[in-house]
């Protein structure tokens, strides 16, 4: 005896609320089940899940990622700093000094500051990365930096 299947009748046009097309004019259904009742374990539905989702993250050997920061950062002249805190910083240490009154900054004034001690800081840690590669070291430490300060004197450093 020969067995037959009944299979569910197929829609040959899905209703428009399932449907959308992309800009090549091709078609994508959107499933529209409803969640799974099944008696089956959350463990073995989610593994079902994972193997069958393609979003796949990538996973770079270690060093790979600070390579390429250093490469984005040493083509950019963007300043690194944000603008307000540092306008908030120079403003607070300028009141400190000054007890008169409110200094008033211009714009101009404060980037050019901003970028003088951005300058100031690559510059102090080029050095001391040279005096941790002296030391056959691969990480800035502390000691490094005030050796940095120490070797660039009054004039380049501070005191």
């Amino acid at each position: 005896m020969v067995r037959v299947t009944t299979s569910a009748k197929k829609r040959k046009n899905p209703s428009p609320k399932h449907v959308d097309r992309t800009e090549r004019g091709s078609v994508i259904y959107h499933n529209t089940s409803r969640p799974s009742t099944s008696a089956r374990s959350p463990q073995r539905q989610r593994r079902r899940q994972t193997i069958t989702s393609p979003k796949h993250v990538r996973k770079f050997r270690p060093g790979t990622r600070a390579l390429r920061e250093i490469r984005f950062y040493q083509k950019t002249t963007h300043l690194l700093v944000r603008k307000a805190p540092f306008m908030r910083v120079v403003r607070e240490i300028a009141d400190q000094f000054y007890q008169y009154g409110e200094l008033r900054w211009q714009l101009g004034a404060l980037l050019a500051l901003q970028e003088s001690a951005e300058q100031f800081l690559v510059r102090l840690f080029e050095d001391a990365n040279l005096c941790a590669i002296h030391a056959k070291r691969v990480t800035i430490m502390p000691k490094d930096i005030q050796l940095a300060r120490r070797i660039r004197g009054r004039q380049e450093g501070l005191g």
